[in-house]
């Protein structure tokens, strides 16, 4: 198994055997139980786990028969599928997966969803330059022109504009693992991860190098 969903707690700073700081983000990893195996096409296998639990009142019969087939009592809150290769390194139903998987050097990839920020100007949506600062401006931070006059008369489809921005799943890649600590349950990644304080978080083996690393 080469995944595991947590929880974000915040950021922190650590110290190597030199004395630098390394920024950190703490996760509360696990442990998440292995609620359903599955085989898929081509000899491989969908391991489902969960991660924190749901209140009685507000788990459905369906949920928590579904649950009580892998001899779990209380339901997870989460529940994700991970594809495994083969049979052979898939867990056992009831398993659980904790953090332990992981070791200090390894490439991670995070996914959650980042904050959301409502509604935004492209400044701050796309990190436009903006107009002149200068007295007698009157187009500080908007756009500009918009397209073409004549032809083809209208507004381009993608341009960047104003709107939503934020609550979109995005995965930071080449992050590596700073420390694990089994007793608590806790992964510690350097730099930053996606989501706010007490969001909840995938956390996935890398094969390769990151986009940065």
């Amino acid at each position: 198994m080469n995944a595991i969903i947590g929880r974000k707690l915040g950021m922190t700073r650590v110290y190597d055997e030199r004395g630098a700081v390394i920024p950190v983000t703490v996760i509360e990893a696990g442990p998440c139980p292995v609620v359903q195996v599955r085989s898929r096409d081509g000899g491989a296998v969908a391991v489902q786990i969960g991660f924190g639990t749901k209140k009685a009142q507000r788990t459905s019969k369906a949920l928590a028969g579904h649950v009580k087939a892998a001899g779990l009592e209380i339901a997870p809150a989460q529940l994700q599928e991970f594809p495994v290769a083969s049979s052979e390194d898939a867990p056992k139903l009831g398993d659980a997966i904790t953090v332990d998987i992981f070791a200090p050097g390894e490439r991670v990839k995070v996914t959650g969803t980042t904050k959301g920020r409502g509604f935004q100007g492209v400044v701050k949506r796309y990190g436009f330059r903006g107009g002149p600062a200068s007295h007698g401006s009157t187009r500080f931070r908007r756009p500009g022109s918009l397209g073409p006059g004549t032809d083809p008369s209208r507004v381009i489809k993608g341009k960047k504009m104003p709107g939503h921005y934020g609550a979109v799943r995005h995965t930071e890649t080449g992050l590596e693992v700073v420390k694990v600590d089994v007793e608590r349950n806790l992964l510690f990644v350097r730099g930053a991860v996606p989501g706010p304080s007490r969001g909840v978080v995938t956390i996935r083996k890398q094969g390769g190098r990151g986009r940065y690393a």
